[in-house]
């Protein structure tokens, strides 16, 4: 989420949530290609979470958008579009 933007753009905000990281922990650049997948994973936990909590009344007063042809359509496209982004190479750390 907070990487998202074009590709020049996720590569500043890169560089500078990567240089305040390592002052806590090492990281190794190489994982770098597991970003795209990870935010990929993400939007789907995020839909399955809302999907197994449907039957609660609060769910759909808070997700009214989430049982609509439109989200679906968007959620899928949104999917579709991550499927490209992993065949990309991955964000360059200098």
């Amino acid at each position: 989420m907070f990487l998202s933007g074009d590709r020049p753009y996720m590569t500043a905000r890169l560089a500078d949530f990567l240089n305040g990281y390592i002052e806590f922990r090492e990281f190794d650049p190489k994982e770098l290609h597991l970003l795209e997948a990870l935010r990929t994973l993400r939007m789907m936990h995020y839909a399955a979470w809302i999907a197994r909590r449907w039957n609660d009344p609060a769910f759909p007063q808070a997700f009214p958008w989430f049982n609509t042809g439109r989200y679906w359509d968007e959620h899928i496209l949104a999917l579709r579009e991550q499927a490209a982004l992993m065949d990309e190479p991955p964000l360059v750390w200098d």
